[in-house]
This record gives structure tokens, sequence and C-alpha cells, in this order.
């Protein structure tokens, strides 16, 4: 197995992944939480999450995934970009559907 992209051993996929940077920014909250006056950002490499996280974070930005249930008004939301290859993806999606992992990579800082 050569890592070829006929390679069915994911040599291509994990070397794809591990370039690929996630930026996360926590939006919402109750009145706007920080106003726009605080930033919620953080930065997570794809390729240090789980391989199950991996997968949600794919199907968050394939739009295969459903908020369990309704988020609450005052609820956070997440909008998760990735740039790979030239190409930028951003999704914004509800807490519940945002691996933990990049939850707790999100730290707040004065604007």
């Amino acid at each position: 197995m050569d890592g070829s992209p006929l390679d069915c051993s994911g040599t291509v996929t994990a070397e794809r992944n591990a370039s690929v940077i996630l930026k996360i920014e926590r939006l919402g909250g109750i009145a706007g939480f920080g106003g726009p006056n605080l930033k919620s950002e953080g930065e997570y490499a794809l390729a240090d999450l789980s391989a199950a996280d991996q997968e949600r974070v794919e199907a968050l930005f394939a739009g295969r995934t459903k908020s369990r249930s309704r988020p609450p008004a005052d609820g956070f939301r997440y909008r998760i970009t990735r740039s790979s290859n030239g190409a930028v993806q951003s999704v914004e999606v509800p807490e519940d559907l945002v691996p933990q992992p990049l939850i707790a990579s999100v730290k707040d800082s004065l604007r």
C-alpha cells in the first residue's frame, strides 16, 4: 500500500487531515453574551481529534447532522471554519452538535 488515492489504508486521508486547522467561534448566548467587545475563538487541528470526532466534523460540513433538540433561545452556536487546499468552508451549528474538544478550545478575549 503506497498511499496513492486508491490505497484503502487511510494514508491519504490522514495526511490531508494533518494539515487542516479548524477555527471555532462561539456566537450568541444570553443577549449576545459579551457584545461587540468580547470575542470567543479557538483553533484545533483536525488530526488531533479522535476518529469519531473527525467523522462528526466531516458530517457537519456535509450537512448530514441534525440537532437532537430545539436549541434554547439564548443558547450558543458555533461557527467552524476549515481551510484545505485553498478552499475555505464554514458551518454554523448549535452547541449540541459540536465535539467537546472544539468547545473547550474556545477562549474569551477583549477586542
